[in-house]
């Protein structure tokens, strides 16, 4: 078979399954001190589109490594990273800050939000950064985005007047605004108690229900259990990927509702 005729049979193959992205061979080494270090040995996998993966690991693992380069922040010293078709390892700095604010939502562990604007400005920040004036259909769209996540009252609010789980939920609409190919969370849940975490998981089981493609990173085993997907990381390389079962989440999700602390 020629070259030509095997990269025909390649594309063929991705139009079919359809993936938010994939990750091939990435290998990413830094010099500290006269020193290499392989914080990437050879990582590969793919995230289907629709698809919920949740990224675990140790201190050391590669982990926060990863997540740089899913989230277009550094590129990898070798392999390919593709989003759709194109591979941003490729890409120079000017190409990734535009593919950031267009093709990825990211969700932080500290929300990450401009205090100085409302609730309905921070969701429409991506779109600040692509130059162009807002159209009507973003503004609808910024404001359809907050009251899905159930802040619908609270559009002129200031980060300071919102509680961790409203600023996450925030977080999470902007996340969306762009219509991304997925929606990359840096431990979303690790600043919050655990009747606010079961919130914004749940938020997330919806998205994720709706056809979103969610990259979890999380070192805790119950959030983990709630995604469909578990890739662990240790020492550079692909320790395991697994799926979890529809009971594991279902008991995930019974054993969260349960230990909940009761209000006072």
């Amino acid at each position: 078979m020629s070259r030509l005729a095997e990269v025909k049979v390649s594309d063929a193959s991705m139009d079919t399954m359809r993936y938010a992205c994939r990750v091939v061979e990435m290998k990413k080494e830094y010099v500290l001190k006269s020193e290499t270090v392989r914080a990437l040995r050879g990582v590969t996998f793919d995230v289907p589109e629709g698809d919920y993966v949740a990224i675990m690991g140790p201190s050391g693992s590669g982990k926060s490594t990863l997540l740089n380069m899913l989230g277009c922040l550094d590129k990898p010293t070798s392999g390919s990273l593709f989003l759709g078709k194109d591979d941003v390892a490729k890409m120079d700095d000017d190409q990734l800050a535009s593919i950031r604010s267009q093709r990825i939502g990211f969700v932080f562990q500290a929300y990450n939000l401009i205090q100085q604007l409302t609730v309905v400005e921070n969701i429409q920040v991506p779109l600040f950064y692509q130059g162009r004036p807002l159209s009507k259909e973003q503004q609808t769209r910024s404001l359809d985005l907050a009251k899905m996540v159930g802040l619908g009252q609270r559009l002129d609010h200031r980060p300071t007047q919102l509680s961790g789980g409203q600023q996450q939920r925030v977080a999470i609409a902007r996340s969306l605004v762009n219509d991304p190919y997925f929606i990359l969370a840096d431990e979303p849940t690790g600043n919050l108690d655990s009747r606010t975490t079961e919130e914004i998981l749940q938020l997330f089981e919806k998205l994720n229900n709706e056809g979103r493609t969610i990259i979890l990173v999380t070192h805790e085993d119950e959030v983990s259990k709630r995604a469909k997907r578990v890739i662990r990381l240790k020492d550079g390389l692909l320790q395991w990927d697994r799926l979890n079962t529809q009971e594991v989440r279902d008991a995930a999700a019974k054993y969260a509702i349960e230990n909940m602390p009761v209000e006072v």
